[in-house]
C-alpha cells in the first residue's frame, strides 16, 4: 500500500538545482551608477542606480536602496528599498522591504510589515530574457591564458641505458 518504489524513473526525478549563493557585495557606503549583468550572486547593501539582468540570486540588505527601471533575476529577496518593475522566478519582500514598481513572478512571498505600492502579476514561468551564460568570465580566460605561458617548459632528458654499469658486491 505504502512501499517505495525503488527503481526511479529518469522522467520523474527533479532536477537538482545548485545551490544559490551571494559571490559579490556592493557596501554599505558604496554609490554605484551603471549595469550589473551576469550570473552569481549579488548582495546590495549601499546605493545602485542603472540596470540589473542578473542570471542568480539578487539581494537588496536592509541599507541597500535600488532604482531601475526593471530589475530581471532568477531570484530577489528585498529587505530595503527598490524603486523600479521586477521581473523574477521567485520575490521574497522581507518585513523591512519596501518595493515601488510592478512584478511579474512565479513565486511571491511576503512578511507583515512589508510594503509594495504596484500590480502583482503571477505566472506559470517567467521568461527573464537574459544573456546565455558565458563558459568563463573575459577575466578567468585571460587568467588561464597568462597561467598557460608563464608556465616554464622544462624538458626532461630521458635516462640512457649504461652496459658498463655494474653493481658492486661487498664481499665479506
Amino acid at each position: 500500500m505504502f512501499k517505495r518504489n525503488t527503481t526511479p524513473s529518469t522522467e520523474s526525478t527533479p532536477q537538482v538545482q545548485a545551490v544559490e549563493r551571494i559571490t559579490s557585495v556592493l557596501g554599505s557606503g558604496v554609490i554605484w551608477h551603471g549595469s550589473i549583468n551576469g550570473s552569481g550572486g549579488i548582495r546590495i547593501e549601499g546605493a545602485f542606480e542603472g540596470e540589473i539582468a542578473l542570471r542568480g540570486m539578487l539581494v537588496v540588505g536592509e541599507t541597500g536602496r535600488v532604482t531601475c527601471q526593471n530589475v530581471r533575476a532568477n531570484t530577489v529577496i528585498v529587505a530595503g528599498a527598490v524603486r523600479g518593475n521586477i521581473t523574477t522566478q521567485k520575490l521574497e519582500i522581507r518585513a523591512t522591504g519596501r518595493v515601488w514598481g510592478d512584478v511579474v513572478t512565479t513565486a511571491f512571498v511576503t512578511e507583515e510589515g512589508a510594503f509594495l505600492r504596484g500590480q502583482i502579476r503571477m505566472e506559470e514561468t517567467v521568461e527573464l530574457d537574459l544573456e546565455p551564460a558565458p563558459e568563463s568570465t573575459p577575466s578567468e580566460a585571460a587568467q588561464a591564458e597568462a597561467i598557460i605561458q608563464a608556465a616554464p617548459s622544462v624538458q626532461v632528458p630521458e635516462p640512457v641505458p649504461d652496459a658498463t654499469q655494474k653493481i658492486a658486491r661487498k664481499k665479506k
